[in-house]
């Protein structure tokens, strides 16, 4: 066999070199055929199956997959809201141990709005744990701790808002959610602080006039909308609102906003028709854009100003609101500055204007509706768009209004129609409202 093997190498040795190349290729062609054959044949057989096993803990897995859900139960918010404080507890204890995965579980459920996910994700990760004793001692420790202390059924730890004002004002502050974003959006101010300005004038102007809220803003739940020497929801004066467009237009003052914000009041009238477009903008109880596009301007220009003398306020929404309450006038840079501004008796306690909107930024209330934003004011590097500028300029209503300085005209001098423009406008129908505020 090896003579006979020896024989026809020795024959294919003296065959020209074409003639072996071409045996070669013959050769490698019929090997690869042999594989693509066998490997068919493998695969036909199943021989390369992967059939797969039941994992160890899939019976765990699935007793974790059925435990119940509050989306799905038949529990108050109030019940719903206890249920988030034991999970807040349960994370707590297991972030001694493993602070990653408790710092991940929080997150993934604030988004989830589901506080039993919290127990099915603590769950899950303890797959990986081989002994939780030590966990489930500090939970009980713990627990036993907070059930020394009964659950207590105190009202809002924060006076002015356990009466019944506070409700009311915010489902109208809710109802301007849309306008007030868009507020913050173009001036680059956080939209939680346009609202506790909002607060802190509309809480002084319901508790100033309780009539006026016990027959409109309590079942009408809107916002007041002032008329006289102050103007709209936020009480902007007319010199203020001249002066905010002032700074607007000059880069040489501290309280220039920047190119982006150059034309974000701009009109489209001159001259005295100025004037006239000026208060409509702000006494419009139909659309309120204006009155927070103000107030936001007034609260960026106040944070710049001080920022450029060295004293960095944004931080600070006490003082920020400080002096949107007290004004551009008594806006002087300092260190240590303190919260204040005009005096706000609620319910027979007395606040200031600052206090009452530190109060409600911090207390969490409609943070839903207006977040904190982890940069309360944004620099404009883009000049607003024509189609922006538009925006705003179409954002006065044609309602009816008390005319322009009634409130200068000796009241003996004139008829009683207007004497209840001073107290509020509602955002009412115009017969409603002609109904309301004309005694004609």
């Amino acid at each position: 066999m090896a003579s006979k093997l020896g024989i026809a190498y020795s024959n294919w040795r003296r065959r020209g070199f074409w003639h072996k190349a071409l045996d070669i290729v013959v050769w490698l062609f019929a090997l690869a055929g042999f594989a693509i054959i066998g490997a068919w044949a493998v695969y036909q057989l199943g021989l390369t199956n992967n059939r797969g096993a039941v994992d160890k803990n899939s019976r765990y897995m699935l007793s974790i997959s059925e435990m119940e859900s509050l989306k799905e139960s038949e529990l108050t918010q109030e019940q719903i809201q206890r249920n988030w404080m034991k999970q807040y507890v349960k994370l707590a204890a297991f972030s001694r141990f493993y602070p990653v995965n408790a710092q991940l579980i929080t997150t993934a459920a604030q988004y989830g709005h589901d506080p039993q996910l919290v127990d099915r994700m603590i769950a899950a990760s303890s797959l990986y744990i081989d002994d939780l004793t030590e966990y489930n001692n500090l939970l009980r420790e713990v627990e036993k701790v907070l059930e020394k202390h009964p659950q207590q059924a105190a009202e809002n730890v924060i006076p002015w808002m356990c009466g019944a004002e506070w409700p009311a004002l915010k489902n109208a502050i809710i109802r301007d959610k849309a306008l007030i974003t868009e507020a913050g959006r173009l001036t680059g101010v956080e939209p939680r602080l346009i609202v506790g300005c909002l607060i802190g004038e509309q809480i002084r102007l319901f508790n100033s006039n309780r009539e006026a809220f016990k027959q409109y803003l309590g079942p009408v739940k809107v916002l007041s909308v002032q008329s006289q020497f102050s103007y709209g929801v936020n009480g902007i004066k007319m010199s203020t609102a001249k002066t905010i467009e002032e700074h607007m237009k000059d880069p040489s003052s501290p309280f220039y906003m920047g190119p982006r914000y150059e034309h974000l009041l701009d009109y489209t009238v001159e001259g005295q028709a100025q004037l006239d477009e000026r208060y409509n903008r702000l006494v419009d109880y139909r659309n309120h854009l204006y009155s927070y596009l103000y107030t936001a301007c007034i609260l960026h220009q106040t944070m710049l100003q001080w920022k450029r003398a060295g004293y960095d306020i944004s931080n600070r929404p006490d003082i920020l609101f400080t002096l949107f309450n007290v004004g551009f006038a008594q806006s002087v840079p300092k260190p240590n500055p303190v919260c204040g501004g005009s005096h706000i008796k609620i319910h027979g306690q007395t606040y200031t204007f600052g206090a009452i909107g530190f109060d409600f930024y911090y207390s969490g209330e409609l943070a839903e509706d207006f977040p904190f934003w982890r940069q309360r004011f944004i620099p404009g590097d883009k000049e607003l768009t024509e189609e922006e500028i538009a925006y705003i300029q179409g954002s006065v209503s044609n309602c009816k209004r008390p005319p322009r300085g009634w409130e200068y005209v000796k009241k003996d001098s004139v008829v009683e129609p207007h004497r209840e423009y001073d107290d509020a406008l509602y955002d009412v129908d115009d017969d409603e409202f002609a109904g309301t505020y004309a005694n004609e």
